[in-house]
């Protein structure tokens, strides 16, 4: 009746198709980003003669301490010493994780001494330090040094 006389009909369904299209590219697009935002923040990690892995198990958190004394939680500043140790127990003692810490080469012993003395008085007993093996450094350094 509609079409044979010449009216036209509206649709009312909507066309999912576009739609899908768009959300499939821009789940590709996150998928891709995602991994290059989430690179981890600049410290020189010292080297030592035998340094593990870091596990990749979501079990951890990593404590950073810059060149320039600012700390981090993973990627999220932590303004104070103070405000450290609170954050240490909501976020690693009480969930129960392991946390790793890594200062930056330069950082004053006595800084990380004093992080480190706030980690054992918050009673977290998971704590690994990272550092870079010597090897990759005295590769890159063309092999000077001791041998």
């Amino acid at each position: 009746m509609g079409a044979s006389q010449g009216q036209a009909r509206f649709v009312s369904e909507i066309n999912v198709t576009p739609f899908v299209d768009v959300m499939l590219v821009l789940l590709i697009i996150f998928m891709v980003a995602t991994p290059m935002m989430s690179q981890g923040l600049d410290v020189d990690l010292p080297s030592a003669k035998q340094a593990a892995v870091l596990p990749t198990e979501q079990d951890h958190i990593v404590l950073t301490v810059r060149r320039d004394g600012k700390l981090f939680l993973d990627e999220y500043a932590v303004e104070t010493l103070e405000d450290l140790e609170g954050y240490l127990l909501r976020l690693v003692k009480e969930k129960n994780k392991t946390l790793f810490l890594q200062a930056d080469k330069d950082v004053p012993y006595g800084i990380v001494v004093d992080v480190i003395g706030r980690i054992k008085a918050v009673g977290i007993e998971k704590l690994g330090v990272m550092a870079e093996s010597s090897e990759t450094n005295a590769d890159a350094a063309g092999g000077a040094g001791l041998k």
